[in-house]
């Protein structure tokens, strides 16, 4: 049975971007975990996290990316997913993970130009605490993400390189 392709990195990295590249070359469905979740329970991640927290939010993350593997498909799965449960050594067994790579100045540039409302972690941030949060963040979950089957340089690797790199690792 053909395996989902999951793409993991920080926030900011181009996770859904990709995917639907990814997807639209491959021709292959395109899955937003996080998307697939509001649908779900009618409200947006940041609400669900405050009415609920954070430990119900990951196991129905966990629930959602379990649901996925039953498809080919190329999958955008949130910031935190391959950090919790056994979440990332799942993925690696049921499909094939890519983990998105960018430094901290790189995601710092694309974050600060997010819109708030799309990111509220990001409200209220100097840029030097935003950058430290970055920072900090990263070097907590690269251990998970440094998991993946494959690991690119976001910014300088072409949707078709990695094309060339998921075939070579079928």
């Amino acid at each position: 049975m053909p395996k989902p392709i999951f793409l993991i990195g920080y926030m900011g990295s181009g996770k859904t971007t990709l995917a639907k590249k990814l997807a639209n070359k491959l021709e292959l469905p395109f899955i937003d975990t996080d998307d697939e979740i509001v649908k779900e329970v009618g409200m947006s991640i940041t609400e669900y996290f405050q009415l609920h927290g954070e430990e119900k939010f990951r196991a129905l993350e966990r629930e959602h990316l379990q649901k996925i593997a039953q498809h080919e498909a190329i999958v955008s799965t949130g910031g935190g997913s391959p950090c919790f449960f056994d979440n990332m050594q799942w993925m690696n067994e049921n499909g094939i993970s890519v983990y998105l790579q960018m430094t901290p100045k790189a995601l710092f540039d694309r974050l600060s130009q997010s819109k708030p409302n799309k990111r509220p972690i990001l409200i209220g941030k100097t840029d030097e605490e935003l950058f430290n949060f970055i920072s900090e963040k990263l070097v907590e979950r690269e251990p998970f993400y440094k998991q993946a089957h494959l690991i690119i340089d976001q910014i300088n690797t072409p949707v078709e390189d990695l094309i060339v790199l998921l075939k070579n690792h079928i």
